[in-house]
């Protein structure tokens, strides 16, 4: 239980360190990174698409990335557990099976 704490006590250490230590800088997305990139090499550039829906601002954004990416971690972890459990039934089933001795 300690070491749980004390694991979860870092992860918040070092999710939160860049926020504190960075005050006044914007974290933006790689997609405006090569927007902009895309722009100043070709002026005249026009998107193939344009977005179905454009989020109210960019705290909803967030929320939607960062929702998007707990749903994600959240498939993930139930993948594992799932794999895990049936490791462990299916080596557990091994282990009990009667072993069968020939003369």
């Amino acid at each position: 239980m300690k070491k749980s704490l004390l694991l979860l006590f870092l992860v918040v250490i070092l999710a939160t360190l860049p926020l504190i230590t960075q005050q006044g800088t914007e974290f933006g997305g790689a997609d405006g990174e090569a927007e902009e990139a895309i722009t100043k090499i070709h002026p005249e550039y026009k998107p193939w698409f344009n977005s179905i829906w454009e989020p109210p601002g960019a705290e909803t954004e967030s929320l939607l990335f960062a929702l998007q990416a707990a749903i994600g971690a959240g498939f993930i972890g139930y993948f594992i557990g799932v794999m895990r459990q049936r490791n462990k039934q299916t080596k557990q089933e091994l282990a009990e099976k009667p072993k069968h001795v020939t003369h």
